[in-house]
């Protein structure tokens, strides 16, 4: 079963308000050996996410008084404004990037990654936060041991989702990396399975050295698959044809 959001989460989560002054957020990132806290509001609401990047640009436009150049995009005019702020609200980037407590491993990542940001603020359907995800949290699910894997592979895909004969198959784990050996039925099933097998958390790669008994593909066959598993149909959404 796929690790979610509030698996990996961290529910201590170090936030300030909007009238929390520039030197006491510094302070609090010191203290607790953080880059980042959420901005809340009365309610608990995230406004938005205070970061170091956010606060170094005083070092970067340390003289307030000089003129903006005419050239400056609206980008740097906007960092030379945050760069005067003195309070959370007016330094902290917004709108926040969140995330809920139900997304999978996989779905944060890609946020994250698309985002070009290192953490996420966890946040329930009415937007107060609930706990906070980084980069390190993510990549938690890496860390499985390459017999876990192996046993999930064999007894939750080929088996349990598959329904296929596991002593068809020799399947070898290392470092995460899933070697696929074996005979399927037919040979449309392989990338159905191999896509499967990706979905299991821990795994970096899966070479596939599949082969089939039935070449389906030129025989023409309809592939109806009534009796997989909901991992393997879920899996395999984007190889039906």
């Amino acid at each position: 079963m796929k690790s979610l959001v509030r698996d990996v989460m961290t529910t201590e989560v170090v936030t300030v308000d909007p009238w929390t002054p520039f030197t006491e957020i510094v302070t609090r990132l010191a203290e607790h050996r953080i880059s980042a806290a959420p901005v809340l509001d009365a309610e608990g609401n995230v406004l938005g996410v205070v970061t170091e990047a956010d606060l170094l640009l005083k070092q970067e436009h340390p003289d307030l008084e000089l003129n903006v150049p005419v050239a400056w995009s609206r980008r740097r005019r906007l960092e030379r404004d945050k760069a005067a702020a003195v309070v959370a609200g007016k330094l902290m980037t917004s709108p926040p990037v969140t995330v809920p407590p139900t997304a999978t491993i996989t779905e944060a990542a890609r946020r994250m990654h698309t985002a070009g940001v290192k953490r996420l603020p966890v946040v329930d359907e009415a937007g107060r936060l609930v706990g906070i995800v980084s980069r390190a949290d993510l990549l938690k699910v890496f860390t499985r041991t390459d017999e876990a894997i192996w046993r999930e592979v064999m007894d939750d895909v080929i088996v349990g989702d598959f329904m296929m004969d596991p002593s068809r198959f020799f399947i070898d784990v290392v470092d995460g990396v899933v070697v696929l050996q074996g005979r399927v039925e037919r040979s449309r099933l392989i990338p159905f399975l191999v896509r499967a097998v990706h979905g299991v958390e821990g795994v970096v790669r899966v070479e596939d050295r599949l082969t089939f008994d039935v070449d389906d593909h030129d025989l023409g066959m309809p592939m109806t698959l009534p009796w997989m598993g909901p991992r393997a149909l879920q899996q395999g959404d984007g190889l039906r044809r």
